[in-house]
C-alpha cells in the first residue's frame, strides 16, 4: 500500500488538513536517493519497515564520485541483500602508499584481502556500479517506493506527531506524513536547515582537480592508492578497475593539460590515446553538524559529515550511519523500543565520524606539508615516524575503533569486546555454508563459548534472542579464538554485529543487564517470541 492509499498524501493547496481518523502507518521518508539513502531503505525493507525515497533525479548519476569501501561496508551491504552483486563490481586493493616529490615510497599500508569482516579490507568500484545494483535491489522490495524528478521544498513538525514533508513534481506541490524522516541529502542538505543544525568547521578547505580516465595504456600501480606527499603538486593516485584510473591533484594557478599531470605515471614511450571520463574541481572540507536529529528527523551522511578523501571513508561514514540508525528506527516502530533508543545514533556515529574525518585532515597534512617554513622538517619527522617498527601496521588497521561507551555499550575494562564487531567468518551448519550474518539473520543474538547455562538461556529467552554455542557453528576457529582473547564465556550480539555487552570468562551473568534491557522493550509491545527467532535457525545452533 502507497502512502497515497494509505490517506496520507494531500495534493490540494493550501494549508494542510489531516483527518484524526486516518490511523494507518506512515511511512518513513528517505530523502534522497544515493547509496546511503538507498542503503538505509533497504535495510528498513529487511526489518518490514515501508519507505517512500524522494529524489531528485530520475537516474542514477552517471559519473564517478566514491571509489573506495572497506570490509566493514562490504558487511554492511551484504546486510542490505547486494553482498554477491557488489562482489562481482568491486576490485580489491593492497592498501596505502605515501610517495615522497621524487615517487619514492616513504611508508606503506597494507590492507588485508581477508578483513575480520570476511571481505578485502579495501575495495575499489565504480558508483554509478554501486548505485544501479542498489537500485534493482529496491525494485524488488514492495516495502520501497521511489518516486523521481521530485524537489523536496520542506520538512516540518506536525502537531499530531508525524513530520510533514513537503515535495513538488509536474504535478504540483505534495505532502507526505512520515513516522521519521531521514535526511540523506547531501552537503547542501535542506534536512539540515530544517533541523537547525550548523556545521562545526574542522580546519580543512582545499580546492582539488579529480580526474577519471580509461585507458590501455600501461600505467604504472601497486593496485593500491597513493599519496604523494609534495607540498607542491600534492596529489593521489588509484586504479579503480580493469582500464579505469583516477587522479586528484591540488589545484594551482593556471591550468595544466591532463597529459602533463598524469605524466609520472605513464611511459615516457607513450603516445597513444586516453579518454577523460570526467575533470571537475571540488572543495575539499571537514566539517560535522553539530546536531544530527531533532525529534524523528535525522541526518545521515554528508548531510551530516564532509571529509577529506585521503583515506577513502566518505561514502562509508554514510553507510555506517545507516546500518547503525536502521535497526534502532526499526525497533521502536515495530518492536516496542524506547524513544531514548534514537538517541545512541548521534551519540555512536559522532565520535566515529569525527576521528575518521580527523585522521583524513593528517593525512592531508603529510600530503602537502604545509606551505610555510617548516614544511620540510614536518616532511623529515613524517619519514622518520614511517620508519619505526609496527607503527604503519598499527596504522593500516581497522577504520572503526570500538564505539564509545554509552546505553548499549557497556564497556567496564580496557580491552573488552563491548563496543566492538563480531568477526565474520564462514560457518556451516546442517551441510549448509554461509557467512555468520547471513546464518545469524536481522536480530539480537547470544553467542556462547559453550553450551548456554540455564540462566543465561533464561535471559536470553526473556529478550526474546536465540543463544548459540560457537562450537556448533563449526567455522573456522576464528569465533572461539575472538571469545577466549576478549576472555569472555558469552557475548550479546546488536544487529548490526556490535558487542553491547559480555559474560566474563568464569561469571554467570551480563555486567550490565538493567542499562540496555530497557531501551529495547517497553510496555508497547510485548516482547518478540524467542521460539520465533529459533526457528528460523537450523536445529543445531540452539541446541
Amino acid at each position: 500500500m502507497t502512502a497515497d492509499q494509505a490517506g496520507r498524501r494531500d495534493t490540494a493547496p493550501g494549508p494542510v488538513q489531516r483527518n484524526p481518523a486516518q490511523t494507518a502507518p506512515a511511512p518513513v521518508v528517505v530523502i534522497g536517493a544515493g547509496p546511503v539513502g538507498v542503503t538505509a531503505a533497504l535495510l528498513l525493507a529487511r526489518r518490514g519497515v515501508r519507505t517512500v525515497i524522494l529524489e531528485r533525479h530520475q537516474d542514477v548519476y552517471p559519473l564517478p564520485r566514491a571509489v573506495a569501501t572497506d570490509d566493514e561496508v562490504r558487511r554492511i551491504l551484504q546486510a542490505a541483500g547486494v553482498g554477491e552483486e557488489f562482489a562481482a563490481i568491486a576490485r580489491p586493493a593492497n592498501g596505502l602508499r605515501l610517495l615522497d616529490a621524487r615517487h619514492r615510497v616513504m611508508a606503506e599500508f597494507r590492507r588485508s584481502e581477508h578483513g575480520r569482516h570476511g571481505y578485502p579490507q579495501t575495495s575499489m568500484f565504480d558508483q554509478p556500479d554501486l548505485e544501479r545494483l542498489l537500485r534493482d535491489a529496491l525494485a524488488r522490495r514492495p516495502e520501497c517506493e521511489l518516486r523521481g524528478g521530485v524537489e523536496v521544498t520542506g520538512v516540518g513538525p506536525d502537531p499530531a506527531g508525524p513530520v510533514r514533508v513537503t515535495y513538488r513534481d509536474a504535478d504540483g506541490e505534495h505532502h507526505l506524513w512520515a513516522e521519521a524522516v531521514l535526511g540523506c541529502d547531501g552537503a547542501g542538505s535542506l534536512t539540515r536547515d530544517a533541523i537547525g543544525a550548523a556545521w562545526e568547521d574542522l580546519c580543512f578547505e582545499e580546492r582539488w582537480t579529480v580526474i577519471d580516465v580509461r585507458t590501455q595504456a600501461d600505467v604504472r600501480c601497486w593496485e593500491g592508492v597513493d599519496q604523494v606527499c609534495d607540498p607542491h603538486r600534492p596529489a593521489t593516485f588509484m586504479r579503480v578497475g580493469e582500464d579505469r584510473y583516477r587522479w586528484e591533484f591540488r589545484l594551482q594557478e593556471g591550468r595544466q593539460p591532463v597529459r602533463e599531470l598524469i605524466a609520472p605515471w605513464l611511459s615516457p614511450s607513450y603516445d597513444g590515446a586516453f579518454d577523460v571520463v570526467r575533470e571537475t574541481q571540488y572543495t575539499f572540507r571537514a566539517r560535522v553538524a553539530d546536531r544530527w536529529r531533532s525529534g524523528r528527523v535525522f541526518l545521515l551522511g554528508d548531510a551530516a559529515h564532509l571529509t577529506p578523501p585521503f583515506v577513502g571513508q566518505g561514502l562509508c561514514s554514510g553507510l555506517r550511519d545507516a546500518y547503525n540508525l536502521t535497526w534502532k528506527l526499526a525497533r521502536v516502530l515495530q518492536q516496542g523500543g524506547d524513544e531514548r533508543l534514537l538517541d545512541t545514533y548521534e551519540s555512536e556515529r559522532k565520535p566515529h565520524a569525527r576521528h575518521v574525518i580527523r585522521l583524513a585532515v593528517a593525512m592531508g597534512w603529510a600530503m602537502t606539508g604545509g606551505q610555510d617554513g617548516a614544511a620540510a622538517l614536518r616532511r623529515r619527522i613524517l619519514a622518520a615516524a614511517c620508519r619505526i617498527p609496527g607503527l604503519t601496521a598499527a596504522a593500516g588497521r581497522d577504520l572503526s575503533p570500538p564505539l564509545t561507551a554509552g546505553p548499549l555499550v557497556r564497556r567496564r575494562r580496557r580491552r573488552s569486546l563491548v563496543g566492538t564487531h563480531c568477526p565474520q567468518p564462514w560457518v556451516a551448519l546442517d551441510g549448509r555454508r554461509s557467512r555468520l550474518d547471513d546464518m545469524l539473520g536481522d536480530g539480537f543474538t547470544v553467542l556462547t563459548a559453550a553450551e548456554p547455562w540455564p540462566s543465561l538461556r533464561a535471559l536470553a529467552h526473556g529478550l526474546g534472542v536465540p543463544a548459540i554455542p560457537v562450537t556448533g557453528l563449526r567455522d573456522d576457529g576464528t569465533l572461539t579464538a575472538w571469545l577466549r582473547a576478549g576472555r569472555a564465556d558469552a557475548v550479546l550480539l546488536r544487529p548490526d554485529r556490535v558487542v553491547t555487552d559480555v559474560v566474563p570468562a568464569g561469571a554467570h551473568d551480563f555486567t550490565d543487564t538493567a542499562a540496555w534491557a530497557s531501551l529495547l522493550h517497553t510496555t508497547r509491545s510485548p516482547h518478540p517470541s524467542p521460539r520465533t527467532v529459533e526457528n528460523s535457525l537450523p536445529r543445531s545452533a540452539t541446541r
